[in-house]
């Protein structure tokens, strides 16, 4: 791990710790009305909700989901950048992970429903829990027309629901490409689970999904 990353990883923690004992609020989102058609037989689908190490530790341990990578989304399609670059904000590029799942065992519908249960609160505008900039903002990338079909429908249906008391400002971007961050940014709660940000922010999400969605909650998470 480089010396830039390290110190941001202190940066990380001390604000985890200086933050209230709590996540985002946890809404039971409605099961979705429309879903998308599978097109093969492993579908990949790419997600921004926040900070990318929650995002990918509850979606690894997802039934059906056979692999999930932290990354960036969102930006010029022409432009690489890295975990440093992304963190000034101003890219245009968001944390995100790409999942990818069969959809025999899960459907797209299923974790957008998920995403929106435990991982993300779909109502705070270019910020998730303690983390603020666009490069944190919450957002639905379809890779094709029966996902971004799903996505636009699952937002609507969320906005109408009165589940949550702010509006929904969560959107769908044009996908532009998905570029890794780096290895030691890759399984962090699986690595790190006593790591501070973790057990303030993450693993109350992972422990949701679990109470929420006991029948597609796997305690081995995917490779």
């Amino acid at each position: 791990m480089r010396r830039s990353d390290r110190l941001a990883l202190v940066f990380l923690a001390a604000l985890a710790l200086a933050t209230p004992l709590r996540a985002e609020r946890t809404v039971l989102a409605p099961v979705p009305t429309v879903d998308a058609t599978p097109t093969r037989k492993l579908e990949t689908a790419v997600f921004a909700g926040g900070c990318y190490w929650g995002v990918e530790g509850v979606f690894s341990h997802v039934k059906g989901v056979e692999l999930v990578v932290s990354g960036f989304a969102g930006g010029p399609r022409d432009r690489r950048v890295d975990y440093e670059m992304v963190s000034v904000g101003d890219t245009g590029f968001a944390e995100a992970v790409r999942v990818t799942y069969d959809p025999a065992q899960v459907s797209y519908g299923t974790l957008l429903r998920i995403f929106f249960s435990v991982i993300a609160d779909p109502t705070t505008l270019d910020y998730q829990g303690p983390d603020h900039g666009t490069q944190y903002r919450s957002a639905l990338f379809p890779l094709n027309a029966e996902q971004g079909k799903a996505a636009s429908a699952y937002l609507a249906q969320i906005g109408k629901a009165g589940l949550w008391r702010e509006p929904i400002v969560t959107k769908v971007e044009r996908f532009t490409g998905f570029q890794n961050a780096g290895q030691d940014h890759q399984d962090f709660m699986r690595k790190n689970p006593r790591h501070p940000y973790i057990l303030r922010w993450d693993a109350p999400k992972l422990a949701a999904f679990k109470a929420m969605f006991p029948a597609l909650y796997r305690d081995k998470p995917s490779a």
